[in-house]
């Protein structure tokens, strides 16, 4: 695989990243903040775009922030279950982490997919934008 393309507006506050430049692909918005591009028919990632990248590299007094994958609930069963192998896997986990929130109430239980962006990695993209 070929190392990342990286650029950054800074006006827009918006980084990209193209693992795959030049490719036909479709975006998955995960949140409103992140866009994941990924081939139509092979399942892998062509890109992400990171709009606000400052505030989501930004950490807080608790730590850095997490953002929940409100997009996946738009997506077909089987669209969804190759969006998680992508989110989990080269080179999309170099740039955020995938985990859960699990809520229990009573006798039921919510898992919903979150995503920890990784800023050491943001900051590294920025340089070399």
């Amino acid at each position: 695989m070929n190392a990342p393309k990286f650029s950054y507006d800074k006006l827009g506050d918006t980084l990209y990243i193209a693992f795959s430049p030049g490719e036909k692909a479709i975006g998955i918005e995960l949140t409103d903040d992140i866009l994941l591009r990924i081939h139509p028919t092979e399942h892998r990632a062509i890109g992400m775009t990171f709009f606000g990248v400052s505030y989501l590299a930004e950490p807080t007094a608790h730590g850095y922030r997490s953002f929940t994958c409100t997009g996946l609930d738009r997506l077909s069963e089987q669209r969804k279950a190759a969006v998680l192998h992508i989110l989990q896997t080269a080179p999309v986990n170099r740039f955020i982490q995938l985990c859960a929130h699990t809520e229990r109430r009573q006798k039921t239980e919510k898992t919903t997919p979150v995503v920890l962006p990784v800023p050491e990695h943001f900051k590294e993209a920025l340089r070399a934008a």
